[in-house]
Parts: structure tokens; sequence; C-alpha cells
């Protein structure tokens, strides 16, 4: 079947496919319009963490459709929007947190922290703090200011994206952070992380949040934590840097806030930053047109009244217990799996070949597209898949996930060494 839709991040000698075109979800199941029904173990792009067709978020999203419609946030405010900004205040922490920026996505989030951090030094009076420090290897969106942030090549120079007040660190190299800072501090706006590193779902170490946290409080710039991938449960806690020596100035939620039903995110920011703007009665010049709108509002309130209801921080452990022994076992006995990162609901399994060798991309999508015939989808990632369960697997849906994991990996022993 043809359509005009250009589709993201496929070749278009791929688009027009019906095994890759969906018609419909349920639980963990997605349905495509070549008949085939798979098991979803990349929630989504890692935004449906409680499972497909939740009827509670359906019945917000249309009451709100209904009654709601288009009530913005663009010099306006609405009631939907201000609920949802109070809910995700309390699951974020109103000891810390003071305010809600609604946006639209991961990467527009990242846009609006940037500016965001950098008026915030403005008003307190230290205009040459403008430099914005991301780590190697981390993924902060798409979007001209995300895209910047984004420590991988993904052609920035080609699309001419300007990363001249951008700086790159080596994640969990305590060493580095620390010479940038010796070098460079008093011209830092901020430092965004990611909890764990969405491409390679790499952790930082206990012992580099520590250090980030100290020469935060030494040196003055503010800390940004990137929570799109990890919030809403993803690593066993609601946001994983609830469990940091000190909170972040800053944490952006996307992934997980409407449950994957409407696009959202929000830039939740610390009681002293809202300070500094009502103090001086500051206008933050950033605004969308759908960012804090009726429908999507509705949704966030309805996922964490859904997220409390089903205990579902609480169930994401369970499976990730479940998840995680898989794993183990799988890397200790399989000759191809080579090792695993991750944290929580949120893993990257590494396959290499004969000799060592890393899987080449062909061969990852080679590999995707044996567990997706297996009867599972995955994401890919560097030498490797990543494993991204919802918060609510059974314990059957672990045990067959895994199943069509290994059937996948299984495929490729004949022809390792040419994948690889």
């Amino acid at each position: 079947m043809s359509s005009a839709l250009w589709p993201y991040l496929i070749p278009p000698s791929t688009h027009g496919n019906d095994a890759n075109c969906a018609v419909s979800a349920r639980g963990h199941r997605i349905t495509f319009a070549d008949g085939s029904e798979v098991l979803d173990a990349d929630s989504g792009l890692w935004n449906v963490q409680i499972g497909y067709g939740n009827e509670a978020i359906a019945a917000a999203v249309a009451e709100a459709a209904a009654n709601g419609s288009y009530l913005h946030s663009f010099r306006f405010e609405n009631t939907y929007a201000r609920k949802a900004a109070d809910d995700l205040l309390q699951v974020c922490g109103p000891e810390h947190y003071g305010r809600v920026l609604l946006s639209t996505g991961g990467g527009v989030a990242n846009d609006a922290a940037m500016k965001l951090v950098r008026h915030y030094h403005a008003l307190r009076g230290r205009p040459q703090r403008t430099l914005v420090v991301a780590l190697r290897g981390s993924f902060h969106g798409l979007t001209f200011g995300g895209f910047a942030l984004t420590g991988e090549d993904l052609g920035q120079r080609v699309y001419g994206v300007d990363q001249r007040l951008i700086r790159h660190v080596t994640p969990n190299d305590v060493g580095e952070l620390r010479d940038l800072i010796a070098r460079s501090g008093q011209q830092i706006a901020a430092v965004v992380v990611e909890p764990v590193l969405g491409t390679g779902t790499v952790p930082l170490t206990d012992d580099y949040l520590a250090e980030l946290v100290r020469l935060r409080d030494e040196t003055g710039f503010l800390l940004v934590a990137d929570e799109v991938a990890t919030g809403f449960g993803r690593t066993g806690t609601f946001f994983a840097s609830q469990t940091w020596p000190g909170r972040p100035d800053v944490l952006l939620s996307s992934k997980g806030l409407t449950n994957g039903t409407c696009p959202a995110s929000a830039v939740v920011f610390s009681q002293e930053i809202a300070d500094a703007f009502t103090g001086h009665d500051a206008i933050l010049t950033h605004a969308e047109t759908q960012g804090g709108t009726s429908i999507p509002s509705a949704a966030i309130s309805a996922a964490i009244a859904e997220m409390r209801r089903l205990d579902a921080v609480v169930a994401g452990r369970r499976v990730a217990a479940r998840l995680e022994a898989a794993i183990a076992d799988l890397v200790e006995r399989h000759p191809l799996v080579t090792g695993s990162s991750g944290r929580g609901c949120f893993h990257t399994l590494h396959i290499g070949g004969p000799g060592g060798h890393r899987l080449s991309p062909p061969g990852v999508a080679h590999l995707v597209a044996a567990i997706r015939k297996a009867g599972a989808i995955v994401h890919p990632g560097p030498a490797g898949i990543q494993l991204v369960p919802s918060l609510t697997y059974s314990d059957a849906e672990v045990d067959e996930l895994m199943a069509c994991v290994e059937a996948g990996i299984d495929a490729l022993l004949p022809t390792a060494a040419p994948a690889a």
C-alpha cells in the first residue's frame, strides 16, 4: 500500500511496508497491517510505561477533548494545565521543586531548559555563564537545541547545528569533569545529564554523581537531570534523580508522562530558580502552540493517577528483577552475548561475533528483524539491542520476550562473522 507519509529514521526503500504499519495496540502487544501481532519490548519508544489502551487515561483525554478542546497556556492558563503541574510537582518533590513549564517533547524541553538556565544566571548578575555541558554518548533530542546537546555525531554539522556554547565530557570520568570545571567553571550555566545515558543505557556511577553534585554546590552551575527516558518508574524509583546525593535544579520529563497518549513534556525547576524569575517579574521567552493545552494536561494527571493505582513503580521493580536474572543467564551461556548494561526496565544487551568483534549497525538491524520474526519488538542499540519492557509486564511476558531474543540471536550463529 502506498502512502504520502514520510516516517522517521528509516530509508525510503522501506516506506509503505504493511509489516511496519501498526493498526492497534492493547496491553503490551501491537497489531500490524499485515495481520501480525507482536510483543512490544520497546514500551512504544519508551513511552508506554503501563501498557496500551489504559481506559482511565483514554477517558480523561476524551473528557478534555469534549469539554476543553483547545485551551492553551499561551498568555493564558487553563485548569487542566494547572492540575497537571500540581500533580507532577507532587511526584517530583514539592519540598524542592517550585514550578512546572509544560512543553511538547523531550527535545523541546531541553531547548527550554537551556534558555531557563542562561536567563536565571543573567537575573543573578552572571551573564557570562552561557556554556552548557553535556555528556558524550548522550541523547537530548533532534531539535536544534537538543541536537546541539546530544553527545553523538548524528550529522550536526550537515544540518548546521550551532554547538559553540556546548561542551561535552566523557560520562563517569571524574577527572575530565573536574578539569573542565577548573578551566571554565565561571562560564558554565549548567551541566545536563541523563541518569542513564539513553542510547547505550550506561548508568552514571555513584562516585560521578557525588562529584557532580559537589562541584555544582561549590561553583554555582545548575544541574539538569534529563529524565525523558528514566522518569516514571523506568529505573526503580519514580525519577532516577530521587536517589542522587543532591537534587537537580531542573528535571526534564517526557516519555511516560502521558503513557504515550499525547505529545507532552515538562521542565520542572527548583523554588530557587522560580524565586529569581518572580523576584524580577521576568518573562522566560519560551512558548509553544500545543504546550500546556487541555488534552495532554488531562493525560498527564490521569497517567500519574494510574501509576499510583497500579503501584507501577513497585511492579516495575519486579519486572526488572526477572529481566535482569534472565539477562545474566543469557550472558553466561550464549556465545554471542558479550555483556549488558542498564538499570531497572532499561537495558542494553551487547552482542558480538567471533574474534570479539562488535556487532555492526547492519548486524544490529538483522538481529532486530530476527527478534521481530520470533515475535517481539526490541530497540536497536550500540552493538546490540535495548530491552525496555513496560512496568506492568507479567512474568510470562518477560519469559516470552527473552525466548524471542534468544531465538533472534541464535539466528545470527551461522552468519555471525559476516554480520559482525
